[in-house]
């Protein structure tokens, strides 16, 4: 199928069902346009999707050109197409409408945590048109004037030529988004106030994030948006996390970025694990609020938020009764939580997915999470 019968045939899938028509009611184009200073009162917000993952069917549309010859891998991948597929016939375009419905005029942006696509083209060419498609039909779903903000996920990077695609087409576009000249995918901007540190932790920039730390060291708020989380990650791959790596370059890296992160105060937005989930840590002579985002509705039953583990004796422990493919038991990283445990005052996990409201102001910052399509918040989170 090439993409001219594609654009046919998906009227009734991606614009059919009103993705790339969403405008919100009473929505003029003021109140969509950017801004680069706070709002009514010192007030301001972010609407943040987490990994969408976007895909569509059949998988012809994206990936006839896909080259995996590992045989568990290519099941393994086929599958995640397949999962992909379902979740953006309807239930994701839905998720992205009452998204779109949550702007008002104090929004100042949207904001994505990163695994934009799924990848897995097999192509640089079929990659970028991946990439684009979505950017404009999320664009346009938000009324096509508010930046739409990414950060750089691994799948954006997946695939034959990915990554060299994706470090082209992100700076490229975000420097279109917020109007100001972007070279890298690791890059920084103010609203008002208040910094906003987008990092590439695929393959992390450490002097570029230190001179953007400098750059914006008297922020009132200081985010730091990365897709992988800062804190290990209670599930298999645990070490799947900024500067993660059981190494000693990547240990010294990680204690000198959450010092640098916690003398300022940070607040994390991430992706990255498919979760909701709020961690608020004290250490390293401050403070780093983490919170988690994740818009994979991969399941019906992922509009309903419900806690699976919550409190700092319980951080780590999900992972007890995990196996690897082969079926042995995973490494045992109780060391590396214990790290972490003594500082932690809050931590819930949840496996819900949905869009989130990220509301700023002088002195309060919080999160306001919708399950699925929920009409009202199933959950808020106060993160300052």
């Amino acid at each position: 199928m090439d993409r001219r019968d594609f654009l046919k045939t998906s009227a009734a899938g991606l614009a059919g069902i009103g993705l790339s028509q969403l405008v919100p009611a009473g929505l003029d184009a003021k109140a969509r346009r950017f801004r680069g200073a706070e709002g009514r009162n010192g007030e301001y917000n972010l609407i943040v999707l987490g990994d969408t993952h976007f895909d569509t069917e059949p998988a012809s549309v994206y990936h006839s050109n896909y080259n995996e010859p590992t045989e568990w891998l290519n099941r393994v991948q086929r599958a995640e197409f397949a999962r992909n597929g379902e979740m953006w016939r309807e239930r994701c375009p839905r998720l992205i409408k009452r998204a779109a419905c949550l702007v008002d005029a104090d929004t100042r942006q949207v904001l994505h945590m990163g695994d934009l696509v799924q990848g897995d083209c097999g192509s640089g060419e079929v990659h970028r048109r991946m990439l684009d498609d979505v950017m404009n039909s999320f664009k346009a779903s938000f009324g096509g004037q508010l930046p739409l903000v990414l950060t750089v996920g691994n799948h954006d990077i997946r695939g034959t030529d990915a990554e060299k695609v994706c470090h082209e087409y992100v700076p490229a576009r975000m420097s279109e988004e917020l109007g100001r000249q972007i070279t890298k995918t690791t890059f920084g901007y103010s609203i008002g106030p208040d910094a906003f540190i987008v990092i590439d932790f695929n393959t992390p920039d450490d002097s570029e994030v230190e001179k953007l730390l400098s750059e914006y060291s008297g922020a009132r708020h200081t985010f730091i948006v990365v897709h992988g989380p800062v804190f290990p990650y209670d599930g298999a791959s645990c070490r799947w996390f900024y500067h993660g790596k059981n190494t000693p370059e990547h240990t010294e890296a990680r204690l000198h970025f959450r010092r640098e992160f916690a003398r300022r105060n940070s607040i994390v937005l991430c992706g990255h694990v498919h979760r909701t989930e709020l961690a608020d840590w004290r250490g390293d002579g401050g403070r780093i609020t983490q919170m988690t985002f994740n818009s994979v509705w991969s399941r019906p039953e992922l509009d309903q938020y419900s806690i699976i583990s919550e409190g700092a004796e319980n951080y780590g422990t999900l992972r007890k009764d995990m196996k690897r493919d082969d079926g042995k038991p995973i490494l045992d990283e109780t060391p590396l939580f214990d790290e972490y445990r003594s500082g932690l005052k809050r931590y819930s996990v949840s496996r819900a997915a949905g869009s989130y409201k990220l509301n700023v102001s002088r002195r309060h910052v919080s999160v306001d999470f919708y399950a699925g399509d929920a009409t009202f918040p199933s959950a808020h989170f106060d993160l300052r």
